[in-house]
């Protein structure tokens, strides 16, 4: 049998078509606009999702037996806001993760309802790209859209939606909401009072790997498939890119070097650092994770050498650089802020340590360490809820450096494993398609099969030793600048 993951990112729709087996048959991608229609605003027209994935979906069954398609899922955006009306009509083009108006309500929300309260709620405290500060930024600015407010949903579930007509969402996605009491998967009462909305107006709440439904009739007709395949609830981006990576489970963990960074910790037992400095959301697995998503990361490494050293040799770059852990130099990577640990939008990057005798090299050597470094920051956090964790998978684009991956290894003291295929949330989808329609019987089986590691990195014993002192230095930096950030201007 087939089936078909489905990864509705930001700046594209990725369709991937995978077999019983995991052997993947076909990729197809399909990009859509991206609307900035104020500084710091960032939108998009759900009718341009569904119009590509259905495009997508087309192009990537040619050639194949449509009657062996069973099963569709996804991994999607998170924390987008999508409302529509009682007609299911679009009110307003979706409010996207990266879009920073609700910054006022934000603060609202973690300093009059109060960071304690929101753990106690959900889990977690307001961020930003979260979905409550937006539906309260609607209610503010937009009243007349917020009181024709029907239905609340985040991206995939909209495809979802459409393709199905089942009005659903999964616990990994809802977790980013600030909506769900994460602990025990179900809707937070608070919250819906503090957002003044109802239960009514939000999904089902289901397993990522649960069937929600069939695909609609006449858009099965359309495509050339049985109105009996299933669609599968899916999971947010992140967690479906973990089930990609087989990072599921419990102590499992995997490093994302992205434009942005991530360190995934799959548990199953519920956990919240005291400080809320990770985000805790339910995983597509069943059980839970946490996940500490830095802004900067492989964003890092291109911005100093395209506009700065102006080159886009990487690995020239990086060529040479054999003393590590010796470096004087340091770099803290908030280019953008920083969400975890920190959560401190006001903060920027800075070099440290720089003197005469200075190289080029030093600095990117500082530039990729300082990531590693800050990636340590969140580990740290995870280790002290009483996580054992030796190992970790290790995916994106920063990860193909052999240099940074070894910088990686003994930074963290981590083995790091590279998987065959790295397909992220689309794979990962596909997965949860396969659980879904019965080929597997848990998601970790599944993953277990299907995913395969191909190398490894070790730690090695001297440089952890000369890693663990440079460390002890950068994690004082952030404490003793962070003072010289004022209301997101500039240093003072």
């Amino acid at each position: 049998m087939l089936y078909i993951g489905t990864d509705l990112g930001t700046s594209a729709v990725k369709l991937l078509l995978m077999d019983e087996a995991g052997q993947i048959k076909n990729i197809v991608s399909k990009e859509y606009p991206l609307f900035f229609p104020h500084p710091g605003w960032s939108e998009q027209n759900p009718e341009d999702w569904y119009a590509k994935f259905v495009e997508g979906v087309r192009e990537l069954l040619e050639g194949c037996d449509r009657t062996q398609v069973e099963g569709i899922s996804f991994g999607g955006q998170m924390h987008g806001l999508v409302a529509l009306d009682e007609q299911d009509r679009v009110i307003r083009p979706a409010i996207l993760w990266n879009d920073g108006r609700s910054a006022m309500e934000t603060e609202y929300l973690n300093d009059t309802i109060g960071r304690e309260n929101l753990s106690k709620y959900t889990a977690n405290i307001a961020f930003a790209g979260f979905t409550a500060p937006k539906i309260l930024w609607m209610k503010k600015h937009e009243p007349e859209n917020f009181s024709r407010i029907s239905k609340i949903m985040l991206p995939k579930d909209y495809l979802a939606y459409r393709i199905s007509g089942s009005f659903c969402t999964d616990v990994s996605d809802a977790s980013g909401m600030l909506l769900l009491d994460v602990k025990n998967r179900r809707w937070s009462v608070p919250m819906l009072g503090i957002c003044e909305i109802t239960e009514r107006m939000l999904p089902r709440v289901y397993e990522s790997y649960e069937v929600v439904g069939t695909l609609k009739k006449t858009l099965a007709a359309e495509l050339g498939l049985s109105s009996q395949v299933k669609v599968i609830a899916g999971a947010g981006d992140n967690a479906a890119a973990a089930v990609g990576t087989g990072t599921v489970g419990d102590g499992m963990c995997n490093l994302s070097l992205g434009t942005s960074g991530t360190l995934f910790v799959s548990s199953k037992n519920f956990g919240v650092d005291q400080n809320n400095a990770l985000h805790s959301f339910g995983h597509a697995d069943g059980h839970y994770h946490l996940m500490g998503c830095m802004l900067s990361a492989a964003s890092c490494n291109k911005w100093w050498s395209e506009e700065i050293l102006r080159t886009k040799d990487f690995a020239e770059e990086q060529a040479g650089i054999t003393r590590l852990g010796e470096n004087a130099v340091f770099y803290l990577p908030y280019l953008m802020g920083e969400r975890s640990p920190h959560n401190d939008p006001h903060v920027r990057a800075l070099f440290m340590g720089m003197s005469m005798d200075t190289t080029r090299k030093d600095m990117t050597q500082a530039v990729l360490e300082g990531v590693a470094f800050a990636l340590r920051d969140s580990l740290e956090i995870a280790r002290q809820l009483g996580n054992t964790i030796t190992s970790s998978r290790i995916c994106g684009g920063g990860a193909k450096s052999k240099l940074w991956r070894k910088m990686i290894a003994n930074i963290m003291n981590l083995r790091l494993e590279i998987v065959e295929s790295e397909e992220g949330p689309a794979l990962g989808a596909a997965i949860l398609a396969a659980v879904g329609c019965g080929a597997y019987p848990d998601v970790e089986t599944a993953a277990s099969r299907i995913v395969k590691v191909i190398d490894t990195v070790e730690p090695q014993a001297d440089l952890v030793c000369k890693y663990e002192k440079k460390y002890q230095i950068f994690r004082k930096i952030y404490p003793a600048v962070k003072a010289l950030y004022r209301d997101g201007t500039e240093l003072v």
